[in-house]
């Protein structure tokens, strides 16, 4: 896929406040700092699509960007965010869950886990949430040019062990470095074809 255009949208603080669409969504997630902004301006081939900061938890709305007027990218808060007022934290929360339980035109949500590290359970958690409520969903696992090759392969099989015990196969998976631009040809290839089986 050829990414000829890549444009903001809207943003939106809940589920009522989402643009109606007919455009097929795909969305990223993950935990705070996984290198979610990174990966989004490496895919789309924009430097600036999304901010990338220093500052863990950033992105604090749903963000949605319209792609080749094809489809939308989007980009959703991450979690295990908490510095911000509990209050505060309540309504993040809804607004993601409700956009991932109610959301009618999800294609698929990525969810993003760093390949850097022995698996999370916050992210274990967060798949099973997903596979319970029945999103689909596929893995990426970021940063892949800050370790050796054998370390990424066993952290991804430690991991992918883990997601037996409640997740019927392997879902599809991809590892990726923003640095590099590993996998961008794999995630476009991939949203091609999920949207050649609408």
């Amino acid at each position: 896929m050829l990414i000829k255009s890549a444009d903001f949208k809207t943003s939106a603080a809940s589920l009522a406040l989402c643009p109606a669409s007919a455009m097929r969504e795909f969305a990223f997630i993950g935990r705070s700092n996984v290198g979610k902004s990174s990966l989004l301006n490496m895919l789309t081939g924009r430097k600036a699509l999304t901010k990338v900061s220093s500052t863990p938890g950033h992105t604090q709305l749903i963000n949605f960007f319209t792609i080749n007027n094809a489809w939308t990218l989007v980009d959703l808060p991450g979690y295990g965010y908490a510095k911000m007022p509990k209050s505060a934290r309540r309504g993040f929360i809804e607004m993601v869950t409700d956009y991932l339980e109610k959301r009618p035109n999800i294609a698929c949500v990525f969810v993003l886990v760093d390949s850097r590290l022995e698996p999370q359970e916050i992210d274990l958690e967060f798949i099973e949430w997903l596979v319970s409520c029945e999103v689909p969903l596929a893995l990426v696992f970021t940063k892949a040019d800050k370790l050796k090759d054998q370390h990424i392969e066993s952290n991804m099989a430690d991991f992918l062990t883990k997601l037996k015990d409640w997740v019927e196969g392997e879902p599809d998976i991809f590892i990726t470095s923003s640095e590099d631009k590993t996998g961008r040809t794999e995630l476009l290839n991939f949203i091609q074809k999920t949207l050649a089986e609408k």
